[in-house]
């Protein structure tokens, strides 16, 4: 799938940019990729201005198809106990947004990073803080915590209309073996309620869509096929080709 960067953690475009660019990308038919880690409520605003413009005279297909998808990355830690799940994956998944807006918003000396030391002095709340919100909370519905509580907030997103969910987990001192009995709970426990969904979901997407990327489609302004002399030339970079002759 083509996939068009949509924002990153807020720190390249302000909401009111957000939204425009999601609706660029739904009027050259591309999909949009949203990288701002956002709750099902402002995913529903941006997914009804992406498939409107999809599905309006505004979309011009900038490829050859129409692809019209929107994922959402999450956080994601799952383990039956809410709290452990929480204690696992809480910091990695703040520093790593924490990492992706000090690349743009921070100066760095090269070869002396003091990233993590800075991040965890930066940290709003501790584990436990946000272990005693979250149970003080009358509902979870989280990429981090139980089975349960992941299930939820897909579903959240799937109702708002997002097509796809990219969970992140590999960040900041998060184990290895803790990675994957993430995933294979979520495998066990989450994944077979939703995959059992995708085909009549898709099937039901399709035919909803069919008529309005007939239309897209032909609004298309194709490109005149080049000629034999129009086509350039990719020099070629030696005389010939090197082979490893090592020894």
């Amino acid at each position: 799938m083509f996939f068009g960067l949509v924002a990153t953690l807020g720190t390249l475009y302000t909401q009111a940019g957000v939204l425009t660019v999601v609706g660029v990308l739904g009027s050259v038919g591309v999909g949009a990729l949203a990288f701002s880690f956002v709750d099902p409520e402002e995913a529903k605003t941006w997914a009804d201005i992406y498939y409107g413009i999809i599905k309006s005279d505004e979309c011009v297909p900038i490829g050859h198809a129409v692809n019209a998808n929107m994922a959402m990355v999450s956080n994601f830690s799952v383990h039956h106990d809410r709290a452990e799940a929480i204690r696992r994956g809480q910091e990695g998944f703040e520093f790593f947004s924490y990492a992706v807006n000090a690349l743009v918003a921070h100066d760095a000396l090269p070869g002396r990073s003091t990233l993590f030391a800075d991040f965890q002095r930066s940290r709003a709340r501790s584990d436990e803080e946000i272990i005693a919100a979250a149970r003080a909370a009358a509902r979870n519905a989280n990429g981090i915590g139980t089975p349960d509580d992941i299930r939820q907030h897909i579903e959240g997103f799937r109702d708002a209309g997002v097509d796809q969910v990219i969970f992140l987990q590999q960040a900041g001192r998060n184990r290895h073996e803790h990675i994957c009995q993430s995933l294979e709970l979520f495998a066990a426990e989450v994944m077979p309620q939703f995959k059992a969904e995708v085909a009549e979901r898709e099937a039901r997407k399709t035919a909803e869509l069919a008529p309005y990327i007939e239309a897209a489609m032909a609004r298309k302004r194709w490109m005149k096929p080049l000629a034999d002399d129009e086509i350039p030339v990719v020099p070629a970079s030696r005389a010939r080709a090197q082979i490893n002759q090592a020894g």
